[in-house]
């Protein structure tokens, strides 16, 4: 049954997803972990200065998978001390050092460049990074020991911001995040039981959410990916969700566990989740929950449209259930998508029933087939896209003047997804990401992980001119071919 794995939330459907068995024999537990969106690369760093009994001299190692777990590259560490890694939005890996300093290498471990975060940084030593998405590209913010926050709002420019002071800040921050608004970066960091909203202009705002439960201190919060809704995690176990300006109040879940999660993060923009170990709480913003328990501990990866769950054995994507893959697979519906579905499969059974389910939806046919096509493209298991697929055809049909252009764009979507999602190449990127991440930079990332030929084959098959297509790519290739015969 369709719907076996939905969980409600609310009004709506959530659905786990598995993505990949992993190919590595790794112990997440042990590991730094910082995972690239869109169904990008994983980074391990692993220190074991910090869990050996005896004090080693051993660097540590930084390895990087793809998303199926499958070894990229691999270096032992030899600069300072590592604070954060991240990912920026072309793909590469930065490590951000206590010193300030910030290294960028490539997906395969190739040193790319370097620049500081200021003197001032350099001096008394970096306390916390964060690592996040501007309106410029990809950002960096640092918590020096002093308690200043310093910005670089584009990594690929880095020009440094010092961020307005916190009045009577002498302690660390009990947590702090980044939200980008307005197309402006400021840091919402919290003293105790306040927060405030710290800009580059030397302004600063005191914030006071609406929240009925007693605070002591906020020690965790999120914000979701397209920066309009935010999580605090108070000292009390209860998880305030309301907009990031924090005007509006949607809910207050009182967890019963006052040991901060290890992770708080969102599942696109509809719900929370925190993790505790192997235990997992989704909750949605009319304080409805979903509970979730892994067999291992696993690593949150926050996406647009969902959340990747990165384990010992295996990768899962938590999302939710789009609402025409519910409109066709809810029971009971009668929605014009969910007829025609029972009347394809009453078709190729050999019923009858199919002839009724058409005359019932008739007036709608066209409805339906839309319908059909755009939910087979949010489902990642090719038998269930065919299903779908097998419905929008047989719909057609009966339609005198139906364009097969959406039926045919959809399936030139699915095939190129299924491609890139299959294990050797590891891009596990769903139909809601590549919409906004666009073809063409979904080609140059296969270029970037020497898939030439898959890369020139996708092009080929959808008519992309040679001059951005094969061409270029081939150009690429020798490239590469002559960059080795140098080595």
């Amino acid at each position: 049954m369709a719907t076996a794995d939905w969980h409600p939330l609310g009004d709506v459907y959530y659905r786990k997803t598995e993505l990949y068995c992993m190919s590595w024999n790794v112990d997440v537990e042990q590991f730094s972990v910082a995972a690239a969106p869109h169904g990008g690369p994983i980074a391990l760093f692993k220190d074991d200065s910090k869990t050996a009994r005896v004090q080693v001299s051993t660097k540590p190692v930084i390895t990087i998978y793809t998303a199926a777990g499958q070894q990229v590259s691999q270096i032992r560490w030899n600069s300072g001390q590592v604070i954060k890694m991240g990912w920026s939005h072309m793909e590469d890996i930065m490590f951000i050092q206590d010193d300030g300093v910030v290294l960028v290498y490539d997906l395969f471990l190739n040193f790319k460049r370097t620049f500081g975060m200021g003197q001032e940084a350099k001096d008394v030593k970096v306390l916390d990074c964060k690592v996040f998405s501007s309106f410029q590209g990809t950002g960096i913010a640092v918590l020096t020991s002093t308690f200043r926050v310093f910005i670089v709002n584009n990594i690929d420019d880095p020009r440094i911001r010092r961020l307005a002071e916190v009045p009577g800040l002498n302690s660390k921050p009990s947590s702090w995040t980044i939200i980008n608004l307005d197309r402006q970066s400021r840091a919402l960091v919290a003293k105790g039981n306040e927060l405030y909203l710290i800009d580059h202009g030397g302004q600063y705002q005191l914030q006071t959410p609406e929240i009925q439960s007693e605070v002591t201190e906020y020690v965790d919060m999120a914000v979701s990916y397209n920066n309009k809704y935010l999580a605090l995690f108070t000292d009390k176990g209860v998880i305030w969700i309301g907009s990031s300006d924090l005007q509006k109040v949607y809910c207050e879940f009182n967890t019963k566990s006052v040991q901060p999660p290890q992770q708080l993060a969102w599942c696109g923009i509809g719900a929370v989740t925190a993790l505790w170990g192997n235990l997992m709480l989704v909750i949605g913003p009319d304080k409805d929950w979903i509970k979730f328990n892994f067999d291992t501990t696993v690593h949150l990866v926050e996406e647009e449209d969902g959340l990747r769950m990165i384990g010992n054995y295996q990768q899962e994507f938590l999302h939710k259930v789009p609402d025409v893959t519910t409109h066709i697979f809810k029971i009971g519906s009668m929605e014009p998508g969910a007829m025609l579905y029972e009347a394809s499969k009453e078709f190729y059974k050999g019923s009858q029933k199919s002839d009724e389910y058409i005359r019932m939806i008739k007036e709608k046919l066209d409805v339906a087939v839309s319908q059909c096509i755009q939910a087979a493209g949010h489902e990642i298991q090719p038998s269930k896209q065919k299903q779908l697929l097998r419905a929008a055809t047989f719909g057609k049909c009966f339609l005198t003047d139906y364009s097969p252009e959406p039926f045919v764009n959809m399936c030139q979507m699915l095939r190129v997804l299924n491609q890139v999602r299959n294990h050797h190449i590891g891009i596990p990127i769903t139909y809601t990401q590549l919409e906004h991440l666009s073809m063409p930079v979904l080609i140059d990332r296969l270029v970037l992980r020497k898939f030439f030929s898959h890369a020139i084959r996708i092009c080929n098959y959808l008519k992309i001119p040679d001059a951005e297509g094969a061409s270029r790519i081939l150009a690429h290739w020798a490239c590469y071919k002559v960059s080795i015969l140098h080595i």
